[in-house]
C-alpha cells in the first residue's frame, strides 16, 4: 500500500508553502503524482445585495476570483517545476457555497489530501470547508500540516489516538504506509473505559494487528488530566518527540452539510505536528 495520487487544494499563495513542501516530500518518497487544485474563491453572498446590483457584484467578484486562481496556479507551478516530482496543476473558480463539490470531486480520486492548517493567521473562510469536504464528502484521508511543522517524508515516531471507534480504526488503516515505515508507533489510550471490550488490555488487539504488518508498537495509557483530549495528545506528541498524530475525524450533519466536531476542531487549532485524519 502506498500513496500514489496526492492532492493539495490551494486558495492563497500566503498559505501554500507548508502543504506544497510537504506534498513534494511525500511524492518523492512514495514515487507519487502531485495534483495541485488552485481555486479562486468568490467569498461574497450576492443574494444579500439589491437585485439590480447582483449582476455587477457577481461580475466583479468572479473576475477577482479568476485573478486569484491564476496567481495561485503560477505560484504552485513555480514551486512544483523545481521539485523533480511528477505533477499537474489545475485552476478554477468556485463560490464559497459550492466549494465542497469541487474539492470532493478531486479528493475522492486521491490516495491522500495534503492541506494547510485551517485556523490561524492569513486563513480565509474557505480553509475549514475545504478540510471538511475532503474528509466527509470526498471520503479521503487528509494530512493537515501546521505552518512551522517539520517537512516529513517518513515520520520516525507516530502517535495513534485509539478510542475503539470506527473512525479511529479507519484512520489507522488509511495511515498504514506511514505506520509501517515508522520506527515506533505509540498507541495512545486516554482513560480507557472500565467496562469496555478492551478493559483488560487497552490497545492490545490494535497493536497485535499492526505488529502483523511489521509495525513496532508501544501502548501509552494516559489519564485525562486536561479537559480536552486534543490538548493531551498534543502535549504527549511534544513530550515523546512524535512527528505525526493519527486520529479519526469526527463531524455531524447540519443542514445536510458535514462539519468538523469539537474534538477534531480543537486538535487542528492546537496541533504543532502534522495530523493525519480519516472518517
Amino acid at each position: 500500500m502506498s500513496y500514489k495520487s496526492l492532492l493539495t487544494v490551494l486558495t492563497s499563495p500566503k498559505t501554500a508553502s507548508a502543504p506544497l513542501s510537504q506534498i513534494v516530500a511525500l511524492a518523492d518518497y512514495f514515487d507519487g503524482h502531485v495534483e495541485a487544485l488552485c481555486l479562486g474563491v468568490d467569498r461574497t453572498q450576492t443574494g444579500y445585495y439589491y437585485a439590480g446590483t447582483n449582476a455587477l457584484v457577481l461580475q466583479e467578484t468572479l473576475a477577482r476570483a479568476k485573478e486569484e486562481a491564476t496567481a495561485i496556479q503560477a505560484h504552485a507551478e513555480d514551486v512544483l517545476s523545481k521539485s523533480g516530482v511528477i505533477w499537474s496543476a489545475d485552476s478554477g473558480v468556485a463560490q464559497i457555497a459550492d466549494l465542497g463539490r469541487h474539492v470532493a470531486q478531486h479528493a475522492r480520486f486521491s490516495d491522500l489530501v495534503v492541506l494547510g492548517k485551517p485556523y490561524g493567521r492569513d486563513r480565509n473562510i474557505e480553509a475549514e470547508p475545504i478540510v471538511e469536504a475532503a474528509l466527509f464528502e470526498g471520503r479521503a484521508p487528509v494530512l493537515v500540516v501546521p505552518d512551522k511543522a517539520k517537512v516529513l517524508s517518513r515520520p520516525k515516531t507516530v502517535i495513534v489516538a485509539w478510542n475503539e471507534s470506527v473512525e479511529a480504526l479507519t484512520a489507522i488503516r488509511r495511515a498504514l504506509p506511514f505506520l509501517t515505515a515508522a520506527d515506533l508507533v505509540r498507541v495512545v489510550v486516554i482513560d480507557p473505559p472500565k467496562h469496555g471490550l478492551e478493559r483488560s488490555d487497552p490497545g492490545g488487539m490494535l497493536s497485535q494487528m499492526l505488529a502483523r504488518h511489521g509495525v513496532t508498537c508501544e501502548i501509552d495509557v494516559l489519564s485525562k488530566t486536561m479537559s480536552r483530549v486534543s490538548d493531551i495528545l498534543n502535549r504527549h506528541a511534544i513530550d515523546t518527540g512524535s512527528e505525526m498524530i493519527v486520529m479519526g475525524a469526527y463531524g455531524h450533519s447540519r443542514f445536510r452539510e458535514a462539519i468538523l466536531g469539537g474534538a477534531t476542531r480543537n486538535m487542528l487549532e492546537q496541533a504543532k505536528v502534522p495530523v493525519f485524519m480519516a472518517h
